[in-house]
């Protein structure tokens, strides 16, 4: 395995294009009963969480508050009206 030591304690990160090897498991680890791709399903779709600034979230959650809405409702009016402003932009 082709490991980057990481500039925080010494640990190994896999590149792209480098194949792990069975050296590299602790023995304690057992996958001859894994099944691959139990979990994978076709067309999944993955909501990405977004981490906001404590200020920035405190901000948006007292406006969605007065509002009587969610905060992720909220953040998505903002977003659709920036993406229609960039949009009228070009």
């Amino acid at each position: 395995m082709m490991a980057a030591p990481s500039a925080a304690k010494g640990i190994k990160v896999m590149t792209m294009g480098t194949q792990a090897t069975d050296d590299d498991m602790p023995a304690e680890i057992d996958f001859s009963k894994g099944e691959r791709g139990k979990f994978f399903r076709p067309g999944a779709v993955l909501n990405l969480p977004v981490y906001l600034e404590a200020e920035v979230q405190a901000y948006l959650a007292a406006r969605a508050k007065a509002r009587g809405i969610d905060v992720a409702q909220l953040v998505n009016e903002l977003l659709k009206k920036d993406i229609e402003l960039i949009e009228a932009a070009k």
